[in-house]
């Protein structure tokens, strides 16, 4: 082929669009707007009682949800190869927006722990934004030593260490929910880049222990823990939140008790508009309207990693392991905060993703589900690219080089992704199950 044809050939790829994923954006958006529905119905007694208005947290949480969407906007502008590039920038400004928190006159301070950043009109959790930075940093890492990981204790040793230092920070703030979602993210990530099992085993009987010592070191985190595994024994006291959630949960019964309806949030239920709002949400809608929150959490999941499988199936890496962070993010901090409000697991003060009012949580989600959907306009360019290119039988782009570099055409069977023996630089992640 002439110079000239593929100068032509690879115009006509470059003028190839991707699209975004329909099924992630429709899930976003519905859960978004059942978000909106019941900040509305659940914070209009609490606003009343300060004094600022009925509906002061539903416009608040409108407005970060429009901040956040353009947000998403321009995340899903950003070719993921620069967002790569700058990866070791990002992961600095964990750390930076981390210890700001503890400057005076930035930090801001409420109910003893310091975990926001005063920008005038309103806080920011920092730790919000670091969520989205790590997993960022993360996927950069194992693309660049996913050979490596499973074999080398240092490899393995970098990103865990890291995530250490992070938590240790953060539990300096205290901030013990989010310690333990950034812990678990990682765990979670470097497994599906080739971390062996036994290894991540080996770390995590390290860690428990003391993370164990951190949880009972502080008298109100004991308190939260007792009152979990009794919270009938003290349902006026340590118990009270807890026992006022399950209140509500059972009155809803099957239909619940219609919108707007809900007792529990008439200042039985504390923190009815964030971190219980799903407690409110089951008392109006009762079990379908839980049932329905949950399916669309599973379906989104589903739906992420299902992104993050093509991505790696076509080389994409950085791609694929974004999509499986910002998945494993979303569905932990889910779980998390539907199972404090069952009574399955204790309080930990995270929010109902898209769901609860919040700031920095809706901001930085929002982010991320921007970062996924562009995982998803590159990954359906990518096989428009590569279906162009088979059909008219000539060459395919090489992989991390875009359509500058070109090599002869192959058959199908030899173009499709090959998997290689661990250590292989053929080899596709992730090495799920892998136990030695």
């Amino acid at each position: 082929m002439s110079l000239g044809d593929r100068t032509h050939q690879a115009t006509k790829l470059d003028a190839l669009t991707g699209r975004y994923d329909p099924w992630l954006m429709g899930i976003a958006l519905v859960l978004a707007s059942l978000g909106v529905v019941m900040v509305a119905s659940s914070s209009i007694a609490i606003a009343e009682g300060l004094d600022v208005g009925p509906f002061h947290f539903l416009t608040r949480h409108l407005v970060f949800l429009a901040i956040g969407i353009g947000l998403a906007w321009v995340v899903m502008q950003l070719e993921l190869k620069l967002v790569e590039k700058y990866s070791q920038w990002l992961l600095l400004g964990c750390f930076l927006l981390l210890l700001a928190v503890f400057l005076p006159g930035i930090g801001h301070t409420v109910n003893g722990a310091q975990r926001w950043i005063n920008l005038g009109v309103s806080n920011f959790q920092a730790v919000e934004a670091v969520k989205v930075l790590l997993i960022i940093w993360l996927a950069s890492y194992l693309v660049r030593y996913r050979d490596e990981i499973g074999n080398r204790w240092p490899a393995l040793l970098k990103p865990l260490g890291v995530a250490g230092a992070i938590t240790a920070i953060l539990l300096l703030q205290p901030d013990f929910g989010s310690a333990a979602l950034i812990l678990a993210i990682t765990a979670g990530m470097v497994w599906l880049g080739g971390a062996r099992i036994l290894h991540l085993v080996l770390m995590a009987c390290l860690a428990l222990p003391a993370l164990a010592l951190v949880a009972v070191a502080a008298p109100y985190r004991v308190a939260r823990l007792k009152s979990f595994l009794n919270p009938w024994a003290d349902p006026f006291d340590d118990g009270f939140q807890l026992t006022q959630a399950l209140i509500a949960i059972g009155r809803g019964e099957w239909f619940g008790v219609g919108l707007g309806g809900s007792v529990q949030k008439l200042f039985y239920l504390p923190e009815a508009h964030t971190d219980f709002i799903f407690s409110v949400t089951a008392e109006e809608l009762g079990f379908a309207g839980s049932f329905l929150i949950i399916a669309l959490f599973a379906a989104f999941s589903a739906r992420t990693f299902h992104i993050g499988m093509r991505a790696l199936e076509m080389r994409r890496h950085f791609a694929g392991f974004c999509a499986f962070g910002v998945g494993f993010w979303i569905s932990l901090q889910a779980f998390v905060s539907i199972g404090v409000n069952l009574g399955i697991l204790p309080t930990k003060g995270l929010t109902l993703p898209l769901i609860s009012s919040g700031g920095s949580s809706v901001l930085m989600t929002c982010v991320a589900i921007g970062l996924l959907l562009r995982v998803s306009y590159e990954l359906d360019r990518a096989e428009r690219q590569v279906a162009r290119i088979r059909g008219e039988g000539s060459m395919v782009p090489d992989e991390g080089q875009g359509l500058d570099a070109v090599m002869p055409a192959q058959s199908p069977a030899a173009v499709a992704p090959a998997v290689g023996p661990r250590g292989s630089r053929h080899r596709i992640e992730p090495k799920i199950g892998a136990v030695a």
